[in-house]
């Protein structure tokens, strides 16, 4: 994965065809402060907010493609579910690579 900016989304909130929709208060608000605009085709990591057994932060990220649904008349991103991981799973493979 990628080392960029994350962009806070929802994960349960997602439109038929299992996109996610990127219209949240917090997507907003982090695509606002980074300054990016959204465009077809543009790739980014998103995340949200978890937590390890432990009760310590771990967020889960993925990345998706952002694309614009005429239909919706909204931004959603594509993104492959079996891809999301906890920010610890990349951690320890950057770990283990340098090893």
């Amino acid at each position: 994965m990628r080392d960029s900016i994350r962009i806070y989304v929802d994960f349960h909130k997602v439109d038929g065809e299992g996109r996610l929709i990127l219209s949240s208060y917090g997507t907003r608000e982090d695509l606002a402060h980074s300054g990016i605009e959204l465009k077809d085709g543009l790739v980014l990591t998103f995340y949200s907010d978890d937590a390890d057994d432990a009760g310590n932060p771990d967020d889960l990220i993925v990345e998706g493609v952002v694309r614009y649904d005429d239909s919706l008349k909204q931004w959603v991103a594509v993104i492959d579910w079996n891809a999301i991981k906890h920010v610890s799973d990349n951690e320890e493979r950057h770990a283990n690579k340098k090893e």
